[in-house]
């Protein structure tokens, strides 16, 4: 994006490329710099200094790792060598589903490399609720990406051919190159040889003006540990967003110091694309807060991303949690081939203002039927979850195979035949008032759709009707 040239001309920084910081001397501050081309030392001096060293890829200490034909993607100078390593007919194991490894494995698809992608977690994307995934996981594999997911990697075998990826299961896959993407490690080695505070996994420590346990020395982004926002405590988020943003509230400090804001915090709003269908999360995720023992509430919700009569309607999923004390919300997925961005800010925004499940109902979103609709998904999970907490409605997230309680499919009768849900009693919705003699008041019932909406309706029918039923979400 700029050059040692651009940044000298326009704001008269002098940068040094090809330079390594080995050492900071805080007592004199300054900083011991070598260059790595002639190994020439030098110190410079500081009034004020800002660490931005960033993160590396994590490599595992497991027998040939060392293999040069294992790669890693940090910088430009690893993707070029990436792309050098790619070559007509060739096999790649990506190992790692998250968000490098899923745009490793679609870009290598692009070059029409055989590619198998193995991830440690029973999901692609383990960020998000499982759920949230499988559309991404079904794009994949429709792409020919082949998955090998809740697979651990033992070890490497280098070999005149490649590279043989021996799994703890038992398989073997056979690569010409791999590439590593599970996770980043803080470059922190600098900052704790000069004894600043880190935190428990290795990031540096800084206040809300991003200052170090040295007054004098900041720091931000993929290195640091801030505040998490939406329930406080330490985080690390090693996204561009907060990293940018981070940089801002240091300068400001240094230059007008009482006068600056603080950073807020970081939600850790992301979003991955997998060919046509994006994934995204903001906030906590379901999963996480069962983790950490916090109390939640839940519910997904599907649509259309914009009005479904105007063309190119495609389906969105947008999962919400909130408290169940408050209402207010706490995190926010969705999984969609359009518009799950807008509906992933208009989230993060909500979660920001410490916004509750009400308020969602009211949001008044733009709308025409290109963009969105009268009532946005966004509007739809505001009424599911404040439908669920005044006792409307209870949701299932699974379809129960007890034998005891009866599914009811109230899907037109050509759509529940193309797409059967096994075990399942086929009632349409219109018909169902005029068939409640076919079912059994005594054993419970769950009702399922296509988006959930008419589920929601045929509940409350049977809820009228004396029986015990919840809803498919």
């Amino acid at each position: 994006v700029q050059t040692p040239a651009s940044l000298k001309a326009q704001l008269n920084i002098d940068v040094r490329v090809h330079c390594e910081a080995e050492s900071i001397d805080r007592a004199n501050k300054r900083v011991r710099v070598r260059e790595t081309k002639t190994g020439q030392t030098e110190w410079i001096a500081y009034d004020k200094l800002m660490l931005a060293p960033g993160a590396a890829p994590f490599v595992p200490p497991m027998p040939g790792v060392d293999d040069p034909r294992i790669l890693t993607l940090r910088n430009l100078a690893d993707m070029d060598r990436i792309a050098a390593a790619v070559g007509d007919g060739m096999r790649a194991v990506v190992i790692g589903g998250g968000f490098i490894g899923l745009e490793m494995a679609e870009q290598l698809r692009r070059k029409d490399i055989d590619v198998h992608l193995i991830e440690l977690q029973p999901q692609v994307l383990p960020q998000l609720d499982h759920k949230m995934t499988l559309a991404i996981e079904a794009e994949l594999i429709r792409h020919k990406v082949a998955l090998h997911l809740g697979e651990q990697v033992a070890q490497f075998k280098g070999h005149s051919k490649g590279v043989s990826v021996q799994l703890a299961s038992g398989k073997t896959l056979d690569a010409d190159f791999v590439v590593l993407s599970i996770g980043v490690r803080p470059e922190t080695a600098l900052a704790q040889d000069a004894g600043l505070a880190l935190g428990k996994r290795g990031h540096i420590v800084v206040d809300s003006f991003m200052r170090t346990s040295d007054p004098d020395i900041y720091a931000a982004g993929d290195a640091v540990e801030t505040e998490d926002r939406v329930l406080g405590g330490p985080t690390a988020v090693p996204l561009g967003g907060p990293a940018n943003r981070q940089g801002r509230v240091a300068a400001d400090h240094i230059f007008l110091g009482a006068k600056a804001r603080p950073y807020p915090g970081s939600l850790g709003t992301a979003i991955r694309r997998a060919r046509a269908i994006a994934a995204g999360i903001t906030g906590w995720s379901e999963q996480r807060l069962q983790r950490e023992g916090r109390p939640y509430r839940s519910v997904t919700v599907v649509d259309s991303h914009h009005a479904g009569y105007f063309p190119g309607a495609k389906p969105m999923m947008l999962k919400i949690v909130w408290d169940p004390e408050t209402g207010r919300l706490l995190g926010a997925q969705s999984t969609g081939a359009e518009g799950v961005d807008k509906r992933l800010d208009v989230m993060a925004t909500a979660i920001t203002a410490q916004m509750t499940i009400e308020d969602l109902c009211h949001l008044e979103l733009a709308y025409a039927p290109p963009f969105g609709s009268a009532k946005d998904i966004v509007n739809l999970a505001g009424f599911a979850a404040t439908n669920m907490e005044d006792g409307l409605i209870s949701y299932v997230y699974d379809l129960p195979d007890d034998g005891k309680t009866q599914c009811v499919d109230v899907r037109g009768a050509p759509l529940a035949q193309a797409y059967p849900v096994q075990g399942a009693i086929n009632i349409p919705f219109d018909g169902l008032r005029a068939n409640l003699d076919k079912l059994d008041k005594n054993r419970p019932v769950v009702t399922l759709c296509t988006f959930g909406k008419m589920s929601y309706f045929a509940a409350r029918v049977l809820l009228q009707n004396g029986f015990s039923v919840k809803s498919f979400s």
